[in-house]
């Protein structure tokens, strides 16, 4: 088997996460590359080829109604998570683009949130990519779980 070079995400990560507050930097770093994943102020506090996580603070500015945090606020972290593992995974001679999202709400979110997004390397093939995403509350409940469903193609030749 051979090991492929580490992505341009993944070498941002290994690098910044090396300083003082370095998920936090590496956080706001992509939340600038995706401006709309600012709202949510995520924090990734964990990265490694093929799984991510992502934590959103339950804050007033998540929160719905009822004082939870919003699943809205929740799919955007567990999209964020999914972005930033595929980036940092997919192997060079390939790209992606997110094709749709089912999601099932199973559980109030009446704390921080953390969201996972996970694939397995053989799963990186051209086609339909259905990475499972999950998001617990601060006591390890499910309050959502579902999937990601990414369109894998080949980069065109240059």
């Amino acid at each position: 088997m051979t090991t492929q070079k580490p992505t341009k995400v993944m070498a941002l990560y290994n690098k910044v996460t090396r300083l003082p507050f370095g998920n936090k930097i590496f956080s706001v770093m992509v939340a600038r590359m995706a401006p709309y994943f600012g709202t949510i102020k995520p924090l990734i506090t964990e990265l490694r080829p093929h799984r991510c996580e992502c934590l959103i603070k339950k804050r007033h500015a998540v929160h719905n109604h009822i004082k939870t945090v919003h699943v809205i606020a929740i799919c955007n972290g567990l999209e964020m998570a999914m972005g930033v593992m595929a980036e940092a995974s997919i192997p060079h001679h390939l790209r992606w683009i997110p094709k749709g999202m089912n999601l099932d709400y199973t559980a109030k979110a009446g704390s921080d949130i953390r969201c996972v997004a996970q694939v397995n390397p053989e799963q990186w093939v051209p086609g339909d990519l259905m990475v499972p995403v999950t998001a617990y509350d601060s006591n390890g409940i499910v309050v959502v779980k579902g999937e990601i469903k990414l369109w894998i193609s080949e980069k065109p030749q240059r």
